[in-house]
């Protein structure tokens, strides 16, 4: 049987290696994928002195003259003339703040960096690795915990629902419920703004790469829908179509949701303060430094722009 010391299974990387084993120095990370920061734009005003971050909306009421309910005439003698009231509404979020210490002793730091894989790094690797994954999860479902939601999940966006799953579709019906749901983002807009974005499920994405729309077998439904719908004519550029392993389950009863909407801050935003750090301390032999930041929630600015799709 073969045995190994202590220094084997030691946290700090450095193995007892066999005169006849080949080692690979390739450091392997966890196999993870986070997506956030290409589907959301960030809100970049806000501090770590920040406790919310908030916007306003402004809304105005013009009564017309004679009639109330019409345009703003006026006679040679007016005696009484319309103005425009104003209103604005604020909506605020939490800025809630992220941190993480990291620490080794000073005989580990120079073990693991005699043997190439120093533990000061691959610490702040894995780090790096919670931060991006906490915050794919805040962009895209918020936190229960904090009663925000996320850009998948707005109580502010009302769902509706597809005829038929897209396996169970044929090209032209996927198509149909595409424009459907940009459709009725751009109605609750009163037609002001056609959605450039599509987030589904990775396997309704692939469904959509992998089906033949063309005769000639040389077109996907994918690279079709991205020019043949109202989004590419109305706003001149394709319908920008992505997976996003959140949508799936996210609708009702557990059921796959796709997302239309516009991936701009002036539509919707994400604040963030991006990660700082503290000069680092000595603590006998230890060594600490500990990294913040804040993370704050999904802000809809106009949530009329987004529309959500289930069942598909």
């Amino acid at each position: 049987m073969q045995t190994f010391d202590q220094a084997t299974v030691d946290s700090t990387g450095a193995f007892l290696i066999h005169e006849l084993e080949r080692l690979d120095q390739t450091l392997n990370l966890p196999l993870v994928s986070y997506t956030w920061s290409r589907d959301i734009q960030l809100r970049e005003d806000v501090s770590i002195a920040d406790e919310i971050s908030s916007f306003t909306n402004t809304t105005f009421a013009a009564a017309g003259t004679p009639n109330a309910n019409g345009k703003n005439w006026l006679s040679k003698l007016p005696t009484a003339m319309a103005g425009v009231n104003v209103d604005i509404a604020k909506t605020g979020f939490p800025l809630t703040l992220w941190g993480m210490e990291l620490g080794w002793t000073v005989p580990e730091l120079q073990a693991a960096a005699q043997v190439g894989r120093p533990i000061d790094t691959q610490k702040y690797d894995g780090m790096q690795l919670k931060w991006n994954m906490d915050t794919d999860e805040q962009v895209y479902t918020g936190d229960t915990g904090l009663g925000v939601k996320g850009l998948l999940n707005l109580s502010q966006v009302a769902p509706t629902n597809a005829a038929k799953t897209f396996s169970a579709s044929s090209a032209d019906e996927i198509r149909n419920a595409i424009n459907a749901g940009l459709s009725s983002a751009w109605a609750n807009s009163s037609y002001s703004m056609v959605p450039t974005d599509m987030l589904l499920p990775p396997e309704q994405y692939s469904l959509l790469a992998s089906t033949i729309v063309s005769s000639a077998g040389n077109q996907s439904l994918l690279t079709y829908l991205e020019t043949n719908t109202i989004a590419y004519h109305q706003n001149g550029r394709p319908l920008n179509i992505r997976p996003v392993k959140w949508a799936k389950g996210r609708g009702a009863s557990n059921s796959d949701r796709m997302m239309f909407y516009t991936n701009d801050k002036k539509y919707v935003r994400f604040p963030m303060v991006p990660l700082m750090s503290v000069p680092i301390q000595y603590r006998g032999l230890y060594q600490l430094v500990t990294y913040y930041g804040k993370l704050g929630a999904v802000e809809p600015v106009y949530p009329e722009t987004l529309a959500y799709v289930d069942g598909i």
